[in-house]
């Protein structure tokens, strides 16, 4: 999901000709900060490829898969997606019969339970969004795992990870070891404000504290290179700077908590602040969302 969810105008389109080599066989296409766009990525190996998200809708998930079927020569493709937000993952269905798609069980079950409402919630952004999504069918896994999976590509091995409940239910962390790449999803922005799909009541699974728990995991394993859902790729300070935005999110909301003054003003104080430190982020409307997920956390 981009910082453009609750309006979008532009054309959100993947342009495969910009894809660049982050690592040996390890391709990413950038989003070219793009609204609703995704940084998608190509992992390859001696026999397989797997590609990384789809894009927004069967029109750009044709572009990828071409684009990838290309790239792999001959080689076998898997397909897998970092959440279920539709420019992540509503263009799967092009990829049945080319490639096997593999996901954790709860980003399956959040595409199940709330893949019908995002689609209709993302069609009504604004007729460029409304036209990629023309078409989509809600995608089904081939293959669903548990907390983790090691996908064999010929003399690389990938990693698939659920963080468990954090930007979503079904987010996934992909890594390639021997290349010290990270694919993120937006557990992680470059430039932007951590994004906070805090809809009540009709999404609340979005969790301030666990995801701030998750970033600290990841920070910890000191990738060499970062790929984020959005934004330009770089290095292990984009973890670190998620983590203490977070942690920054979660002490001011934490030390108003108790405050005579509304949650408005609170959120006020909060984005003044935020703002301040982060002149140059994008993402601001965000903000106000993730203090109120953090009140909510910690009234419960």
């Amino acid at each position: 999901m981009s910082d453009a969810v609750l309006s979008a105008s532009s054309e959100p389109l993947v342009h495969v000709a910009g894809a660049r080599e982050i690592a040996r066989d390890v391709l990413v296409i950038p989003d070219r900060r793009v609204q609703l766009v995704p940084n998608i990525g190509l992992i390859g190996g001696e026999h397989s490829v797997l590609v990384v998200d789809t894009g927004l809708g069967p029109g750009n998930a044709r572009r990828v898969l071409d684009f990838a079927l290309d790239y792999a020569g001959g080689r076998e493709l898997y397909l897998t997606t970092t959440h279920f937000h539709p420019e992540h993952a509503y263009g799967a269905q092009v990829f049945a019969g080319a490639a096997t798609y593999l996901v954790n069980r709860a980003q399956a079950e959040d595409l199940t339970v709330k893949g019908a409402g995002y689609l209709e919630m993302f069609r009504g952004l604004g007729e460029p969004v409304a036209r990629q999504l023309a078409g989509v069918e809600l995608p089904r896994p081939d293959v669903v795992y548990g907390q983790a999976h090691r996908l064999d590509l010929g003399g690389r091995v990938v990693h698939l990870q659920a963080t468990g409940r954090a930007h979503s239910r079904g987010d996934q962390v992909v890594t390639v070891p021997d290349a010290g790449v990270m694919f993120t999803g937006d557990l992680v922005e470059a430039r932007q404000f951590a994004i906070f799909p805090w809809f009540p009541p009709h999404d609340i699974d979005v969790s301030g504290t666990r995801w701030l728990a998750v970033v600290r995991r990841l920070a910890a394993e000191a990738p060499r290179v970062v790929v984020p859902g959005h934004g330009e790729v770089g290095g292990p300070r984009l973890l670190a700077d998620v983590r203490d935005y977070l942690q920054l999110l979660w002490d001011e909301t934490w030390m108003r908590r108790a405050g005579a003054a509304s949650e408005q003003t609170h959120v006020e104080e909060i984005e003044a602040l935020m703002v301040q430190r982060h002149p140059d982020w994008s993402g601001r409307e965000w903000i106000a969302k993730g203090v109120a997920c953090l009140c909510a956390e910690h009234t419960g």
